[in-house]
This record gives structure tokens, C-alpha cells and sequence, in this order.
């Protein structure tokens, strides 16, 4: 059994080759292994957000505080809000972020496959966030 205690990993800013606006990461967890699961609380102020990426195993967001968007490839801009759980399918190219005007956080779930979570690509341009 491990328990972690909140405040135990410190806060990092989200990388700005990932995300655009102010973004905070606070980790949650880290499955030991044979475990693959990563946890992660991300913060978005208004107008923040991801850039496109995929993740080897899929994704699972849970909202919890605001009112957020998301966006599959080839799929419309959609919103999202507390007690929302969105679920990325593996390989499956999207982003998400908060609305214009309001912040948003959510807890993020994925597994690492040969050490990976997370493939990155481009950012969102304005007009695609914009939908």
C-alpha cells in the first residue's frame, strides 16, 4: 500500500511547447510497476490550453471545477463541465482546455506504453479553439 498526501509533488507550469496560456500540472500519481497508469490535476486558466496530442492507451478526463472544451480530430468543438468524465480512445488525436471566460481543471488519466503517456504535436491555432 502507498498513500500519497496532496502537496507531496510540487507544481509545475505547463511547458509552453504544450500548452498555450497558464496552465498548472500537479501530479497525482505514478503506478509502480507492473502498473501504467499516471495521474495528473491540471489547472487551465480562461483560455488555456493543450496543444494536439494523442496517448497510447487512451485518456480519461474527469472535470472537476469550471467549464472547459474539447475537440477530437474531424470532430466539433464541445463543452465540458464539472462532474463531466471524457474518454480518449488510444491514438486518437484531440485537445482540450478551458472556455474563453471561465477556468477549468480536471484530473487526467493515462497509462505509459514502453514508458510513454503522451505523444505531442502542434498547438491549436485561435481559430480552431474557437471553433
Amino acid at each position: 500500500m502507498k498513500i500519497t498526501r496532496p502537496g507531496a509533488t510540487p507544481s509545475s507550469p505547463g511547458p509552453a511547447e504544450y500548452f498555450t496560456g497558464a496552465v498548472r500540472l500537479d501530479p497525482l500519481f505514478t503506478a509502480e510497476e507492473p502498473g501504467r497508469a499516471v495521474g495528473l490535476h491540471v489547472t487551465f486558466e480562461p483560455g488555456a490550453r493543450t496543444a494536439w496530442h494523442t496517448h497510447p492507451a487512451g485518456q480519461t478526463l474527469i472535470v472537476t471545477f469550471g467549464r472547459g472544451l474539447v475537440q477530437r480530430e474531424g470532430g466539433p468543438v464541445e463543452e465540458i463541465r464539472q462532474g463531466d468524465v471524457v474518454w480518449f480512445a488510444a491514438g486518437e488525436k484531440h485537445w482540450h482546455g478551458a472556455a474563453p471566460d471561465t477556468g477549468m481543471s480536471h484530473i487526467a488519466i493515462q497509462e505509459k506504453i514502453d514508458g510513454s503517456a503522451v505523444t505531442w504535436m502542434e498547438k491549436v491555432m485561435d481559430e480552431d479553439y474557437e471553433g
